[in-house]
This record gives C-alpha cells, sequence and structure tokens, in this order.
C-alpha cells in the first residue's frame, strides 16, 4: 500500500448534472444530455451539442466571483467541479498541487472580442485569459494554490485522463502528497466549427460502436479528482474511495487525427495499464470506451479491444452519448462515471445503440446491481495520444506494481539544439517536399531541431517525447480564428484546425520517429517554465523504470498579431517567430 495512489473526492458539471448526484441519477435513467444548442450562438443549430445547463452569469453567481471577472467558461466550469471534489476529500488546499487538462482555454471570449482587439485595446484584457495555462490559473488562484504547483496538460482529447498520470507519479515519487487532477473544457464557436470542418459531426444524436454511426457530438464540461498518498490517507484519517491501480500513456504514431487500422496507440496503452495495476484482462469488469461515434474511432477501438480482451471481453460503453464528446474534460468526466459506476454497482448504458457493427464490439445497453471490481477509462486525443486508467476498488487494487527509485535519477543531456532562422533549409533533409509544404513553420522549426539532436545523440527512436508550448500552433489557430470571425460559420479551413491543438508538434515527431512511447505536452507561459516541467515529468518517467531515453522540447510562435497585441497590453516586445528548442536526456 505504500506507493498506491487514493481517490478521496470527485466533483463533476456536464450535460447531464452540475455535481455527482445528479449525473448518477441521469445515466441510471438513461438520460441523455445532448439536444439543441441553447447558450453558445452559433448558426449550427442542426448540430446537437451536450451543454451545462447554466449560463456564464449564472456560474458567476454561484462562485461569488463579480460579473466583470476576466474569469471563462472553461474556468467557471472546473471551479465547480473542484469544488466538489475538494469538500468530499476535505484535503488542506495549501498542500494540494493542480494538474488540468484543457485545450480551448478563453476561446470562448477571446473568438467574439478577436477583430475589436485587432484594432482596439477595449477587450484587450482579454489576451491575458486566452491561453489554456491562464485557465488552470485562475482555477489556482480561486483556491488559493500557487502556481509552481500547477501544471497544464494539452494533449487534446486525452489531455484530463493525462493530468491523472502526472499527478500519479507525482505521488509516486514523493513529490506531491495530494494532487487535484481532471479538465475543463467549455463550448466555442471555434470548437464546433473546427469539429465540423472535419465533417465528423452528427446531426442527430451520436451512437458509438452502431453500424449506423456517423459521427460525434460535442460537449463541454468538467471533472476532477483527488489523489492522495497512503501516508497521506492515514495520516488524515481520510476516507479512501478508490485506487487509481493502473495507468498507460502511448502514442498511436499513426496520423494527426485518425487513429490506425488496429488500434496500435490504443491496445498498448490498455495494456500498460493492466501491467501496472497487476491485472490480467479477465479481471477487468467494465470498460469506459472511447467511443467517440465516429467510423474511424469505433472501428480502431474495438480492433484494440478485441486484440486484448479477446474471449474475455468485458462489459462496455461509451457514455458520450449521455454528455457529448467533451473532448479535453473527456478523461475526466468518463473517470468520475467509472467511480460512480465502480462504488454502487452499475454499467452505463451506450445510448442510441441497436445495430451490430461488422467488427465492432457489442456495447452494453446498461446493468444495475452488478459487482464491479476493476473499471478502465479509456482517453484518446488527436495526435495519436492514447491513455488508460484503472479504477479498483478499495482491497482489490492496493498494492502497486510498479517500482520506483527511491530520490532523484542521473539523467544527462546527449544533444540540444536550438532553431536559428539560417537552419530553415535543413527540412528537406528530413521530408520529402510534398509533406514540407503542408506543414506549418513551427512544425517544420520542431521538426529540425529534434530530429537533428536525435541525429547528434545516436537515437532513432526516444521511448518518450515530452515538450511543451506557450501558445500552441499559434499561427494555424489565428488564421481559423481570424476566418472565422470575418467570413462566418462557412467553409472554414480543416488543416488549418487540424493543426491547430498544442499537441500536434508532440504528434508530428511521434510520427516522424515512429515512437509508440509516453508523448504529451505540457502549455503555460516561459521557455523555463515549461522546459522545467517537461524536465521533471522525464525524470519522474526515469525514476519509476519507464523509459531510458527522453526527447524534450520548448516549441512556441509568436504572429506578428500577437505581438502587436502583448505590446499595446503589456508593454512587451516579444520576439515574432517560432521559438524551438530540442533536448535529447538518457539515464544515467
Amino acid at each position: 500500500m505504500e506507493n498506491a495512489v487514493y481517490i478521496t473526492g470527485a466533483g463533476i458539471i456536464s450535460a447531464i448534472g452540475n455535481n455527482k448526484a445528479e449525473v448518477k441519477q441521469a445515466l441510471l435513467d438513461g438520460r441523455s444530455g445532448i439536444g439543441e444548442i441553447r447558450i453558445l450562438q452559433s448558426v449550427h443549430r442542426e448540430l446537437p451539442c451536450g451543454e451545462v445547463n447554466l449560463s456564464d452569469e449564472e456560474l458567476l453567481a454561484m462562485l461569488g466571483i463579480s460579473s466583470d471577472s476576466p474569469y471563462n467558461r472553461t474556468a467557471l466550469l472546473g471551479i465547480v467541479a473542484i469544488q466538489e471534489a475538494v469538500k468530499q476529500a476535505g484535503v488542506p488546499l495549501d498542500e494540494a498541487f493542480l494538474l488540468s487538462g484543457t485545450t480551448v482555454g478563453g476561446m470562448d471570449r477571446t473568438e467574439l472580442h478577436f477583430l475589436d482587439m485587432l484594432e482596439h485595446d477595449d477587450n484587450l484584457n482579454l489576451l491575458s485569459s486566452h491561453d489554456a495555462g491562464s485557465t488552470t490559473q485562475f482555477m489556482a488562484d480561486y483556491f488559493g494554490i500557487p502556481q509552481q504547483r500547477t501544471a497544464t496538460i494539452s494533449t487534446a482529447c486525452s489531455s484530463a485522463a493525462n493530468a491523472f498520470i502526472v499527478g500519479a507519479n507525482l505521488i509516486k515519487t514523493s513529490r506531491a502528497e495530494i494532487v487535484i487532477v481532471g479538465g475543463c473544457e467549455a463550448l466555442s464557436l471555434f470548437h464546433l466549427n473546427g469539429f465540423n470542418s472535419l465533417m465528423i459531426l452528427d446531426i442527430d444524436r451520436c451512437r458509438p460502436f452502431d453500424d449506423t454511426r456517423k459521427g460525434l457530438n460535442l460537449g463541454e464540461g468538467a471533472a476532477f479528482m483527488v489523489l492522495e498518498s497512503a501516508d497521506s490517507v492515514q495520516r488524515r484519517g481520510a476516507k479512501a474511495l478508490a485506487v487509481l491501480s493502473g495507468y498507460g500513456n502511448r502514442c498511436d504514431a499513426f496520423h494527426q487525427t485518425a487513429s490506425s487500422a488496429d488500434g496500435e496507440g490504443a491496445y498498448l496503452a490498455m495494456t500498460d495499464a493492466l501491467t501496472m495495476a497487476g491485472l490480467a484482462s479477465d479481471k477487468i469488469d467494465y470498460i469506459n470506451a472511447h467511443g467517440t461515434g465516429t467510423p474511424n474511432n469505433d472501428l480502431s477501438e474495438s480492433r484494440a479491444l478485441k486484440r486484448l480482451f479477446s474471449q474475455t471481453m468485458p462489459r462496455i460503453s461509451s457514455t458520450k452519448s449521455f454528455t457529448g464528446h467533451t473532448t479535453s474534460a473527456s478523461g475526466g468526466i468518463e473517470m468520475v462515471i467509472c467511480l460512480l459506476a465502480l462504488l454502487d454497482g452499475f454499467v452505463p448504458a451506450n445510448l442510441g445503440w441497436k445495430n451490430q457493427m461488422p467488427e465492432g464490439i457489442t456495447p452494453s445497453l446498461g446493468e444495475t446491481d452488478v459487482v464491479l471490481n476493476h473499471v478502465m477509462c479509456n482517453s484518446f486525443g488527436f495526435g495519436g495520444n492514447d491513455s488508460s486508467l484503472i479504477l479498483s476498488k478499495i482491497g482489490c487494487g492496493d498494492e502497486a506494481k510498479s517500482g520506483c527509485t527511491p530520490g532523484p535519477v542521473s539523467m544527462e543531456v546527449l544533444a540540444t539544439v536550438r532553431f536559428t532562422p539560417d537552419m530553415s533549409d535543413r527540412i528537406k533533409e528530413f521530408v520529402k517536399p510534398m509533406e514540407a509544404r503542408r506543414l506549418g513553420k513551427l512544425q517544420k522549426a520542431a521538426l529540425i531541431t529534434s530530429l537533428s539532436a536525435l541525429r547528434e545523440a545516436n537515437l532513432e527512436c526516444p521511448d518518450a517525447i515530452v515538450v511543451g508550448t506557450s501558445y500552441g500552433m499559434l499561427e494555424n489557430s489565428e488564421k481559423f480564428l481570424m476566418q472565422l470571425c470575418r467570413d462566418g460559420e462557412q467553409e472554414l479551413s480543416p488543416t488549418q484546425f487540424m493543426q491547430s491543438t498544442h499537441n500536434t508538434i508532440a504528434g508530428t515527431l511521434a510520427i516522424h520517429t515512429h515512437c509508440h512511447g509516453y508523448n504529451i505536452t505540457y502549455t503555460q507561459l516561459g521557455e523555463q517554465q515549461v522546459l522545467d516541467r517537461c524536465m521533471q515529468d522525464v525524470e519522474m518517467l526515469m525514476q519509476e523504470g519507464q523509459i531510458d531515453y527522453a526527447l524534450i522540447g520548448y516549441h512556441n510562435e509568436v504572429t506578428p498579431a500577437l505581438h502587436d497585441m502583448i505590446l499595446r497590453l503589456r508593454g512587451e516586445d516579444v520576439p515574432v517567430g517560432v521559438s524551438s528548442v530540442a533536448i535529447v536526456i538518457r539515464k544515467r
């Protein structure tokens, strides 16, 4: 039990409820929260979504925050969920860490004033609440958690799940005793129209794993859990709800948005989670599948599940037909659903399923009065970021199966490469001209520095890719946002949206190095701060014996428009262009 990671509190807000009790009742009643959009002001009324049934004004009033505060909807949803989790756990916040997964940050507010911000100063203060890292800081400030004990993870739809993994590693390596982990995401026009440009949204309610499935429905919400060490639980006399007994983070290394045909990344992530938990596949009683309802995901995930579980297929369902796909928050929301199912002995229904799909799993239509000892939760994101988590009942998964080296490990830097403009032509050393034309400036710079560093280190494929950024793929995000704000919600570029996610770089590097290992992206302002997060993550992985070699890096860009806005807002003359540094680390 010494190295176990316990769950002592959980909180949730989603389209099917503003707390755990409401969510549980909706699950038992088979009541979906997906319907016509009401709060988001979009022209796409034909696209159903899972909206939280509270306006921004109602959220602000509920939390006692001034209506003229800079808090964005993403942060407000996160605070509601954290409140519930912290209240249940009763933890002292002066000792807690906060790790949050998000992608959109304050986009819901930025998109309403973007054109005005380009020309005028009236709404420039929104810039300070736009980036994903600032959303975590808003939540931390509300609870009095200092910045040095926070981190923001942005791996698209697996962001929250990866927050769980990093939080558990902080506890296992004795860097923390109490960590609040999860994710939050608010619907935005950018988000909705981005997925719509990929033509993967269904105009009807989604039907995961059904042969007639046509796509996903987006959702919003937040969910967080309190993770604690065994020492903390014992010292506080806290009530442990469950054990985070196993987890795996792997990369599909196949495509920026599509899953591979055989679901290699998913298979590896689930396998690692089982290995860490010390469980055979037939010990898993229920799986909350990623199950988005897209033709690609459901087939790929089905193949991975069949490959791993073979003749011992457990009960499986996707709860996205209840909540919508809450993207970065989905891992947190579905983990809380898994906890409710584990503790109360029920399996949520896979709503909308009627027709068996070829090669697909057969999902559960809901069960009650069942015994669940171990449940698995899958979260798979753009960039091939695949993560799986296992929750176990107390007494069924208390003993940690992964070893951990006491104290810090010795690490050696094998190579460091920093991008300079004269290196631009080196892209042809690594990619063909046809591919180079499809890459953004930051992607090219990151490939040049990272692949050059690996070459200097005489290493073809690292065990892990751990990178960070401040604003992500800003050029593509800005182009998509500009088109959205100027031309409206029609005929937007799918390529710009695909390459707008913060983890685009990490996914691109995995594809080029054929790295199916650990893959994660951190985001916050400041190169050194981000690199410190990356280095700490690598050290934890090495301390636990999971990796020997890692590629880390900071990759960021500043556009002329952002430069101008920062200069007007803060008087800070930030350099325009791309910043990219790659470092190869070896465990000694």
